[in-house]
Parts: C-alpha cells; structure tokens; sequence
C-alpha cells in the first residue's frame, strides 16, 4: 500500500507541474507580453482547481461492517480448523502411546502384525499433514478472494461518491505513515464509512 501511494503522490505532482507547465506555455503563446505577475496568477488558478481528499484505510476498515464480518467469520473458521487438527492429533498421539506400550510389552501376535500397525499410524500422520494444508489453503484462498471483495466494495462506492464531489485525487493512507502533513479538512474518511455501511446488509441481521 506504501508503494501505491508513493506512486499516486509522485504522480499528483507531476500531473501538478505538467498541468501546471502547460498553462504557463498556453499562456506564453496567447501574449509575448505577459508580466511575472500574470504568469502567478495563472499559475495559482491551475493548481487552485485541483481538488484533493484523502482516507484513513485502517479507520476505514477498522469501522467497516463488511470487514468487520468477514474478519470475525474467518476467525471462527481458523479456530475451527485448529480444533480439529488438534484433535486429530491427540488421537493420534494417544494411538502411537498404545503403539509404543504394545511393542515394549511384546503385546502384538508376530512382527508383521506390528509393522501393520505402524504404517496404519504413519498413513494416519500422513493423512493429518496433508488435511492440514489442505484446510490452510483453503483458508488462504477465501482470505484472498475476501480481500478482493472488501477492495471492489470500496472502489466502486467511492468511484459513485465522487461523481458528485468531483475530487482530482483521493490518496489512501494507512497508520499516518505515508502523508507527512495533511489537513484534517480534508479527511473524507467517515463520510466514506457511513457510506460503505449504509449500502451493506450484514448477514448476520437477515
């Protein structure tokens, strides 16, 4: 997210001094005469046009009822998946024991009995292993596909937002790490909450 806005910050000055330098030459080629303090004034009403805003994203996110939903029922399903590998492995754990009792005791019929048992329990292990990753990447891929969601939900309402408000630029930063100095003025965060949140229907209230 940091690269982003350094590339969204690099490119609003360059748009500013392109636009900027455009106008001044526009202006240069309309009157071999203008005096310096034509040049300014030009200058000042090209950079006055563009409108900025930005958002907090952790407020944002941190105040979305969709990210706030998907973040509690991905928590479940891990804890979920944890208990269930946890108590897969206990039973396991609990068959090697007996496994290890048998062979000390020489409790089992023949040694090939004994080997039965063994790759019975290592298939056992195996099969633990491989339901675990199985569920982690499972897990991993609706975190991704839930990312994507709650990224498309915010695009595409401030893409509607800002027909109306008609900003330039909208910067996103996170943690105030990335913008140096701004004024709160220009903080559109809570707008763009209570926007988010007036068009989502929690599933949890249906």
């Amino acid at each position: 997210m940091k690269t982003k806005l350094n590339y969204l910050i690099k490119g609003l000055f360059a748009f500013a001094v392109i636009a900027l330098f455009v106008q001044c030459k526009n202006d240069g080629a309309a009157t071999q005469t203008a005096s310096t303090g034509s040049e300014n004034l030009s200058l000042t009403a090209t950079a006055g046009d563009i409108k900025i805003a930005y958002v907090e994203m952790d407020t944002l996110l941190m105040n979305y009822n969709f990210w706030n939903d998907v973040t509690e029922a991905m928590m479940k399903r891990q804890e979920d998946m944890s208990a269930t590998i946890n108590q897969k492995a206990r039973e396991l754990e609990k068959e090697f024991n007996e496994f290890q009792r048998k062979i000390e005791n020489n409790a089992f019929l023949s040694r090939e009995r004994a080997e039965q048992e063994q790759s019975r329990l290592m298939k056992k292990r195996n099969d633990i292993e491989e339901l675990q990753n199985k569920l982690a990447q499972e897990l991993s891929a609706e975190a991704q596909k839930n990312d994507l969601e709650i990224r498309d939900a915010i695009d595409s309402f401030i893409q509607e937002y800002n027909k109306d408000k008609g900003y330039s630029f909208i910067i996103s930063n996170t943690g105030n790490n990335s913008l140096l100095y701004a004024n709160k003025s220009f903080n559109i965060t809570q707008e763009i909450v209570d926007g988010l949140n007036a068009k989502y229907s929690s599933p949890n209230k249906k």
